[in-house]
């Protein structure tokens, strides 16, 4: 993981609901110092972004708030690297002071940025991710009531990938080293059986939809007790993923 500290105009202005709060990163095309983008970043901002050409616009990618700070204003995003693999990773691994993009990033604490919102009456949280969903873990875990009961299922690719996560939760953290399998994992563990469970799942598409699936159909979760998000897909960039939710919208 890299951390990015961004500073300047206008920052004092976000806002962040903790947990796993998202936000839009807009980076620069290869010899562009700065991203293209409209003029205005307004509610009408996305169809104006998409007529721009592809080759010069802004890299729109979405990331989690870390942290949100005031006097200086500035926030705080955690990139999970992993070489030259995507422009986001190549943008972080070589960040330096002055290097410049632009955040689209809420303005009030409550927000359809935020996605881990358990029922009332909720006893119990699974969580279960591989490390681009790791900046949204911590969030949870430092958002959630101290005592929280709390298993975790953290995927990654090697021992080294292991970070320190605080919490006041009663956290069970479980990191498993792939080739090893989240939905195996979840399988085989030994949960409560009863309760009022919620499980956030969140990473690759097709694991956490692996997941989801034993979870209702198997444990028996209530389908609104499972908030699950597909970060990104095998073999596919997050530019196809927009492209195809737009050809869907447009199908309908």
């Amino acid at each position: 993981m890299q951390r990015v500290v961004l500073g300047g105009p206008g920052l004092d202005a976000v806002v962040s609901g903790g947990r796993d709060q998202r936000l839009k990163l807009f980076l620069p095309q290869d010899g562009q110092d700065a991203p293209v983008l409209p003029d205005v970043l307004d509610i009408d901002w996305y169809p104006r972004w998409r007529a721009l050409d592809p080759g010069v616009r802004g890299i729109m990618r979405t990331y989690t708030v870390r942290n949100v700070r005031r006097e200086p204003a500035e926030v705080d995003i955690d990139f999970a690297l992993h070489g030259d693999l995507g422009p986001a990773s190549r943008w972080a691994a070589a960040a330096a002071p002055g290097d410049r993009l632009t955040l689209l990033a809420p303005n009030c604490h409550d927000n359809g940025g935020v996605d881990f919102r358990p029922p009332e009456g909720t006893d119990r949280v699974l969580l279960c991710a591989d490390e681009t969903a790791l900046p949204a873990v911590a969030g949870i875990l430092e958002w959630l009531p101290a005592g929280t009961p709390v298993t975790a299922w953290i995927s990654v690719a090697g021992p080294a990938d292991r970070i320190a996560l605080e919490t006041a939760c009663a956290a069970d953290i479980r990191w498993l080293i792939r080739p090893a399998s989240l939905a195996a994992a979840v399988a085989e563990a030994e949960l409560p059986p009863a309760g009022s469970p919620y499980a956030w799942l969140a990473g690759e598409a097709a694991a956490v939809r692996d997941v989801r699936r034993h979870l209702v159909g198997e444990r028996g979760f209530d389908r609104r007790a499972v908030t699950f998000t597909g970060y990104w897909r095998r073999g596919a960039t997050e530019d196809t993923l927009l492209e195809e939710a737009v050809a869907a919208v447009q199908e309908d």
